[in-house]
């Protein structure tokens, strides 16, 4: 994957760049895994805004993923790789030998033409699914299940990945792209290799326009509001607030831990750093 940069011809055009998209095999989806995707703006069910800052994003369709992989046993070629507008890892089109089309995340290094398969006797290659327990310790996978069925929903994202460290009774230990290290029941299915799209983190936006179109408004600097919008605001001239950084309601925002899930905490082996 390829990164261009722009002529200078204006100040946001000055450092942005772009991917170049070399990958990629087709620009047309696949209509029947297409569903219409309604616009939220972050706003919960009560149309009350719960994330600021969002809205007036580009209209696009979702795509059905299967993050499941659940046709075990039955081989599958690629037909094609695509861009998804909604996540930064690309798809890909694959066709079972019953016929069937699907969407998978793309893995890097999976090319047009090859054959996939999801299965414990799968051979360790990009794309192939297999539980951890068939799994050799040391292997880079991703879309990994944490609840055996579910479906992948960890390490999903544009050029991430995920090590399998070692194999303890009914349990994996597992390395995240955060450096955590997880347990993870050993007939949880994952997928061999890294996501696809790695030049994603390189990409720099360059302009505020470009963010409006992908739905992301400019933020509001809290220093910037009045006393009454935000604990930071008010005072004369620039002024830093006189206390620690904290959010709109209060609650501190540089290194406090807000984690409140004690169900599965005893599954971390170590935290991320």
């Amino acid at each position: 994957m390829g990164i261009k940069k722009y002529k200078a011809t204006s100040a946001g055009r000055r450092f942005q760049t772009a991917l170049t998209y070399e990958e990629l095999t087709t620009d047309k989806p696949h209509k029947a895994l297409l569903i219409p995707k309604k616009k939220i703006d972050g706003r919960n069910n009560l149309g009350r805004i719960t994330i600021w800052w969002r809205g007036g994003a580009h209209k696009r369709r979702y795509r059905i993923i299967d993050f499941k992989r659940d046709k075990v046993g039955i081989k599958a070629k690629v037909r094609s790789v695509e861009y998804d507008p909604n996540r930064s890892a690309f798809i890909a089109l694959v066709v079972y030998q019953d016929g069937e089309k699907r969407y998978i995340l793309w893995p890097e290094g999976l090319k047009v033409g090859s054959t996939i398969l999801s299965s414990p006797e799968a051979d360790i290659l990009p794309g192939n699914c297999l539980p951890l327990e068939k799994i050799p310790t040391g292997t880079v996978v991703h879309n990994i299940e944490l609840k055996l069925g579910k479906g992948g929903q960890i390490v999903r994202s544009a050029g991430s990945s995920a090590q399998l460290l070692a194999k303890e009774g009914t349990y994996a230990h597992v390395r995240m792209p955060s450096g955590e290290i997880r347990l993870i029941n050993v007939k949880c299915y994952a997928t061999i290799g890294q996501v696809g799209n790695t030049d994603n983190a390189n990409i720099k936006i360059g302009k505020a326009g470009r963010n409006r179109r992908m739905g992301r408004k400019s933020h509001v600097r809290g220093t910037a509001m009045n006393p009454v919008d935000h604990p930071h605001g008010g005072g004369e001239g620039k002024a830093k607030g006189g206390r620690h950084p904290v959010t709109p309601w209060g609650q501190p925002t540089k290194g406090y831990k807000t984690r409140k899930n004690k169900r599965t905490t005893a599954f971390i082996v170590k935290r991320r750093k």
